[in-house]
């Protein structure tokens, strides 16, 4: 498989913008809370994966349908959605080896 470049950083920038969208509602409803940020991040965690797991179960669905002879599914509905899925994992995997990186980084600082 091969992913664009230009395709996935497009993708990124929705999911920044979509990102920046649930942190602000966020931190309008927990202005209470002592670190909204780590709370934020971790919700916004938690959506991502969850959306990129929801994608991979619609992608099985629609390719089990598909497989059984729905004429209701299209193999370009299978295809659109495999792809949808495969570049939401690429970019979650993307974030998590930034996120690695950082941490080692981190991690080597002199204190």
């Amino acid at each position: 498989m091969n992913i664009k470049g230009p395709n996935l950083y497009a993708e990124m920038q929705s999911m920044a913008v979509q990102a920046r969208a649930v942190g602000t509602e966020l931190k309008l409803k927990n202005t209470a809370e002592v670190n909204p940020s780590q709370t934020d991040f971790s919700q916004l965690l938690t959506q991502a994966l969850g959306n990129v797991n929801n994608l991979a179960q619609e992608t099985g669905q629609l390719r089990n349908a598909l497989e059984m002879g729905d004429p209701n599914v299209s193999l370009a509905q299978v295809m659109i959605a495999s792809q949808k899925s495969s570049l939401a994992f690429e970019a979650t995997v993307q974030v998590r080896n930034k996120l690695v990186e950082s941490y080692k980084e981190i991690m080597s600082m002199p204190v």
